[in-house]
């Protein structure tokens, strides 16, 4: 029984420890891009590439897209709209991994000028996105994400 439990905790740090290589962190860091690049060019051809077939998107309203399909067709939504020739640009990007094939990202970045449906006017908005990356198949892909605008202090 001992030794099975040696095993086990060995097997478990050499797991946590390959997770947590460069290589890894690095391929992690290159699926979060590919969304933002998505985003950036209004096109989600390419979606495939770095998300899950089950993808759920959390949007800032609070709107909740749940599968790939519903996702890009929410994403196409508002790309096509509120969003068109709106930009986002990464500011800084954390990359955690909570085991060796699952890696927790967190984004903040500042969004272009956009005006809601609503006529409400966004102008340098800084929001914070919150990624479940992980792996399958050798790949790393987006699992679900939950974009979420950062509060201005009051004046």
């Amino acid at each position: 029984m001992k030794t099975t439990l040696s095993i086990l905790i060995a097997a478990m740090l050499a797991g946590a420890a390959f997770a947590e290589t460069p290589v890894e962190e690095k391929r992690v860091r290159e699926v979060v891009q590919s969304f933002y690049a998505g985003f950036n060019s209004h096109g989600w051809t390419h979606a495939a590439d770095y998300t899950t077939e089950d993808w759920n998107h959390i949007n800032p309203g609070g709107g909740w897209a749940r599968g790939r399909a519903a996702v890009l067709k929410e994403l196409e939504e508002v790309h096509s709209t509120f969003l068109k020739g709106v930009s986002d640009t990464i500011e800084e990007m954390a990359v955690r991994f909570a085991s060796a094939d699952v890696a927790v990202v967190t984004v903040t970045s500042r969004m272009s000028t956009f005006t809601m449906p609503d006529g409400v006017r966004h102008e340098n908005e800084q929001h914070i996105r919150t990624f479940v990356v992980v792996q399958r198949n050798g790949h790393w892909l987006i699992m679900q994400d939950q974009n979420t605008a950062v509060a201005r202090p009051k004046a």
